[in-house]
């Protein structure tokens, strides 16, 4: 079994969990994140603003990046189009 933190960022915030959640793999730390996100995004989407950035992370025990999902609104001029 490993330890890991679920990290969450928005624009200027970004915040780890204090307490580690416990898994048997990273492939059971995987599907236990995707399905965290999965009840989130649809709240989150919807307050998404434009040209904005929300990410989850798993962190291992020393705290490093393991896995992550980014959900990214972009507009056309972030996206170096104009129209």
């Amino acid at each position: 079994m490993s330890l890991y933190f679920f990290r969450i960022s928005t624009g200027r915030y970004s915040g780890a969990a204090d307490q580690p959640y416990e898994f048997e793999d990273r492939a059971a730390a995987w599907t236990e994140m995707t399905e965290v996100c999965a009840n989130l995004l649809g709240g989150i989407s919807r307050g998404l603003k434009q040209d904005a950035e929300w990410r989850m992370e798993l962190l291992d025990e020393n705290k490093e990046p393991v896995f992550r999902i980014s959900l990214i609104g972009e507009s056309q001029k972030a996206l170096g189009r104009t129209g």
